[in-house]
């Protein structure tokens, strides 16, 4: 990095911790920004939700949406931390929503929540939801502590009496953003399953927007619901526009055809300080980018083959050079800041060891440096979404450290849309190597991950890992509240994934935000979703 390109970044870091933003004078319309479009917020969106039904979207997108579109039990605030939405309080010991023995949840609803089709939003609408859950026909992305509920009862339309089998610590999580929001039961209740509903593309709405239309590939525009329970929001029109491309994306926060461009790309970051009319906010999220192997592909069944890629590629350098050193290595998938973070080494960047490790393997150097076994080549594919510069240019990375070593990676990418449906190349198990990111909530838990039971299609391990070590650990963690306990279950499950490596955690994402500075009440969040409180916004 350069003496010049050091000091931008310093004067810029400076600028976003005082709070500052540039706004030229001659800028200025009636007091706000010239280009503003009052009532209107232009969101600038890498992506599209691959469904609107949170049961089978696999996507940020999706949790960013269905935050605008549904009320949830629970929401989650700015910082993590739980706060009543369709519910009237936080289940708790002391107000009695959690028995003394952690097996019954009880929530008390408001009466005053309505679907934006004017029918009233009772339990009965979560309980059609819990029972489409586990309902086989359908193809629900995870069932991960839905599991755990023994019987579900609803005394009055009202209220909600969950039984669980076993003590779960994270259990209230299944009921907040995030997790799934209850689904109209007098529109889906009558079908057999509801995997190609209508709904999961124009669904109705019980949040604080309603969608107005869908032009895929282009823009999604959200309207109010003149139904929500906490009144019509104020702006009167989201418009999602749907823009892959990094470079696209900052064009137009510069020209101000967008209010809002969330993840700014590192390689732009340097240029937000000399944008006029934006504010800029930063903050360490609890998004992770990481390798994925898929270990049950033949060629990366064998542990030292795995580890010999976690050690032959240097991490360090992609994340300076394709990222910009903008973000925060990471060692394990639990969030930095968490009470529950271990102490894990990173890999160290040793070739020798890798080439060594291979050899061990039974891989020798073919003729054309590629190494071979059984006259097969180690020849291996990785995938990521499209359209992101930062991304491609990480894997041509990959591919040469890799290749150094005497792998050959062929580079396989796909629209994200794509690449995390229920029957894509992550869930089915097609691909070898994945480049992509993971977005925690604020409880550790990480079972629907690494547990065997969770193998798609029953859950999210897509690196089909199955060891009973980390199958034990994850559950116990659990099974108990007591931090302590938990926080050295997670310190053996890391452990154990560090030495099996169905993955290389690679960084956290240190997030930068720009927002006009006419939108207000926009709060950027560690965790699920922006949007978290997007009824509170105005412009």
């Amino acid at each position: 990095m350069t003496i010049v390109r050091i000091l931008t970044l310093a004067a810029f870091s400076l600028c976003v911790l005082a709070g500052c933003s540039r706004i030229s004078g001659n800028a200025q319309q009636g007091g706000r920004n010239a280009w503003t479009q009052p009532g209107v917020v232009r969101l600038g969106e890498p992506d599209e939700p691959d469904s609107l039904n949170a049961m089978f979207g696999h996507t940020y997108a999706t949790d960013e949406a269905d935050a605008m579109l549904f009320s949830y039990l629970l929401r989650y605030d700015a910082d993590g931390n739980f706060i009543p939405d369709l519910a009237l309080q936080v289940p708790t010991y002391g107000n009695g929503g959690i028995s003394r023995d952690g097996k019954t949840l009880t929530f008390h609803l408001r009466h005053d929540a309505r679907w934006s089709d004017g029918q009233p939003l009772t339990a009965a609408d979560w309980m059609f939801t819990y029972r489409a859950v586990l309902n086989r026909r359908n193809n629900t992305k995870s069932l991960v502590n839905w599991d755990d509920i023994a019987s579900a009862q609803t005394p009055d339309p009202y209220t909600i009496v969950v039984h669980l089998r076993r003590t779960n610590a994270t259990i209230t999580g299944i009921f907040a953003m995030g997790g799934y929001p209850p689904l109209p039961a007098h529109l889906l209740a009558a079908l057999p399953d509801i995997n190609r509903a209508p709904f999961n593309q124009r669904p109705i709405s019980s949040g604080p927007y309603v969608l107005r239309e869908w032009n895929h590939g282009a823009w999604l525009s959200f309207v109010p619901n003149r139904y929500y329970f906490r009144g019509p929001p104020r702006v009167r029109e989201v418009l999602w526009k749907v823009i892959p491309d990094s470079n696209t994306l900052f064009t137009q926060l510069q020209t101000h055809e967008i209010d809002v461009y969330g993840g700014v790309d590192q390689l732009h970051i340097p240029q937000l300080a000399s944008i006029s009319g934006i504010v800029v906010s930063h903050r360490l999220i609890a998004n992770w980018r990481h390798l994925g192997i898929n270990i049950s592909r033949p060629m990366l069944s064998d542990v030292r083959v795995r580890r010999a890629i976690a050690t032959g590629v240097d991490w360090k350098r992609i994340n300076d050079k394709a990222y910009h050193g903008i973000n925060s290595l990471a060692v394990s998938d639990v969030f930095p800041q968490s009470w529950a973070a271990p102490r894990i080494p990173p890999y160290a960047y040793d070739p020798a060891t890798a080439r060594s490790l291979l050899a061990q393997a039974g891989w020798h150097a073919g003729p054309d440096g590629v190494l071979e076994k059984n006259g097969q080549p180690l020849r291996l594919t990785i995938s990521t979404g499209t359209n992101n510069q930062d991304n491609a240019q990480a894997e041509v990375q990959i591919q040469s450290d890799l290749r150094a070593i005497g792998i050959a990676l062929d580079i396989r990418n796909y629209p994200v849309s794509l690449l995390f449906a229920q029957d894509g190349p992550l869930y089915s198990g097609k691909y070898d190597l994945e480049w992509t990111i993971e977005t925690n909530g604020p409880d550790p838990d990480n079972t629907g991950l690494w547990n065997s039971a969770y193998i798609p299609p029953h859950g999210a391990n897509t690196s089909w890992l199955r060891d009973p070590i980390v199958d034990r650990a994850s559950d116990a963690a659990l099974r108990t509240f007591d931090r302590a306990r938990r926080k050295a279950l997670y310190q053996q499950e890391e452990e154990r994934i560090h030495d099996l490596v169905p993955a290389v955690f690679f960084y956290w994402d240190d997030s930068y935000t720009a927002v006009n500075s006419d939108l207000k009440g926009y709060k950027p969040a560690a965790f699920i979703a922006d949007m978290w409180n997007c009824w509170e916004w105005r412009i």
